[in-house]
């Protein structure tokens, strides 16, 4: 079967590319409403192409911001499992246009790569699923497992509306599993099987002083200064060996076994002096840089501010700062109790002589992982392997995609990431691109996992 299959992408690759550079040049911005009708244009444009597939039930549902497309396919019969294809179509803001080298959202291919907005983060991604389902239908008349398909345009703005869309239609998301491609691998060629994502909080910290800016030659010495009382909070929350020091945080986090280690220490990785360009690397005590971001749990100052901010001196005691802080969760640990931890912290460490305020991230979404000897997701590890000629890799994540979280809460189905991206793929920055090869060899991947997901 595959044969047929492998052969249709390989003898329709120009029309497919064409068919994605039209896809790409719509501009589905999510963030920006002057972009809304370019939005419902791409959600009309998967519509179509869905359609025109042989799905048999094909809806573009209206949500109360961006429509989600929403899509059935049965025909492989009631003994055959059923997928939950997620993917999204909105797409990162261009900004700053001048950096790009090409127009983001008119494809251009340069040494073997497709540059373009989205063409790596996701609609590049979701149009290879749409296409191996295109050439089976062509080939085969049939697909060889039950999808479900839900993509949407909310993503780049946190899918602000998914998870009561998934929740209130619990039904008719309901599959045996997910498969999600909103990622990507360790190195370009090599391909990873991503088993483990972290959680995500955060909280926002205000000192607040005086009620205005003050003299700081008249009331420095009589008044607390609101910047450095936030430096002592901040300070008093992780040490030098990057162990944070928030009672309670690492109360709930599931320990990384000697097995994922190895699997971790086997797993290339980038050089994080060279692509960072700091002089050495710290992590967490006890911890390698790979085993800290991929598996434990990670507490980052990401911006503060207050006081004077121009040029030169202005001598103040200024009325207030401002920090913001996140967090990267593992396993166990609950963001709602870490976010309540950090306020107690906050709390217990506040200096006399200004008053605190801490406001609390409403995104969060807990850690995600799967077993790595699930059979699905060895099936996608021998399928990678089998396309790319290259032994899989496991890792874990540091990175966040509550979709992932949300689906494995409500539908408590494995979640398989199979992701082709590349770490040079520059996403949401200017001049992002797709490597050909990823497209071509992840059509291929894709094949041999729908073929080998029904096998015993």
């Amino acid at each position: 079967m595959s044969e047929k299959v492998l052969a249709y992408l390989t003898e329709n690759r120009e029309q497919l590319l064409n068919k994605l550079n039209e896809f790409l040049a719509i501009p589905s911005i999510s963030t920006d409403s002057a972009h809304k009708q370019d939005v419902q244009a791409a959600a009309d444009f998967i519509v179509t192409y869905l359609n025109d597939i042989g799905f048999e039930k094909v809806e573009k549902q209206e949500t109360a911001g961006h429509p989600l497309v929403y899509a059935e396919y049965n025909g492989a019969g009631p003994e055959a499992e059923t997928a939950l294809f997620y993917g999204h179509y909105d797409v990162q803001p261009v900004d700053p246009i001048e950096e790009w080298k090409s127009d983001p959202f008119k494809a251009e291919v340069r040494d073997g790569r497709i540059y373009a907005r989205g063409s790596s983060d996701d609609k590049g991604q979701v149009f290879m699923h749409l296409a191996v389902f295109e050439a089976y239908m062509k080939t085969e008349g049939k697909l060889p497992i039950n999808v479900k398909v839900c993509i949407e345009g909310e993503e780049e703005i946190g899918s602000e509306n998914l998870y009561d869309i998934l929740h209130a239609r619990k039904e008719q998301f309901q599959a045996d599993f997910a498969v999600i491609s909103d990622s990507g691998m360790v190195a370009k060629n090599q391909p990873t099987i991503l088993y483990g994502l972290k959680g995500f909080t955060g909280i926002e910290i205000k000192v607040t002083g005086p009620n205005h800016d003050l003299h700081s030659g008249m009331y420095g010495g009589a008044v607390r200064n609101p910047i450095m009382a936030l430096n002592h909070i901040l300070a008093s929350m992780k040490n030098v060996d990057e162990v944070i020091t928030v009672d309670g945080f690492y109360d709930d986090a599931l320990p990384l076994t000697d097995a994922e280690r190895t699997l971790m220490a086997g797993a290339p990785s980038e050089d994080f002096i060279e692509a960072t360009g700091v002089p050495e690397t710290v992590s967490e005590k006890g911890y390698t840089p790979k085993e800290h971001t991929m598996g434990r749990p990670t507490l980052e100052i990401n911006g503060m501010y207050g006081g004077y901010q121009g040029e030169g001196t202005k001598t103040i005691i200024p009325t207030s700062a401002v920090a913001k802080i996140t967090c990267r969760l593992v396993p166990g640990q609950d963001p709602v109790k870490i976010q309540e931890l950090l306020e107690e912290h906050v709390k217990a460490h506040t200096p006399s002589g200004i008053t605190v305020e801490v406001k609390k991230e409403k995104l969060s979404a807990k850690a995600y992982k799967v077993e790595p000897n699930n059979p699905l997701i060895t099936k996608a590890a021998e399928s990678y392997t089998k396309a790319f000629g290259k032994e899989t890799v496991y890792i874990r994540m540091g990175g966040s995609i509550p979709v992932v979280e949300w689906i494995e809460a409500i539908y408590n189905i494995p979640i398989v990431l199979l992701g082709f991206g590349t770490p040079e793929d520059r996403l949401h920055s200017p001049n992002e691109s797709f490597p050909l090869d990823s497209f071509d060899k992840g059509m291929e991947t894709l094949v041999y996992y729908w073929n080998k997901v029904n096998e015993k």
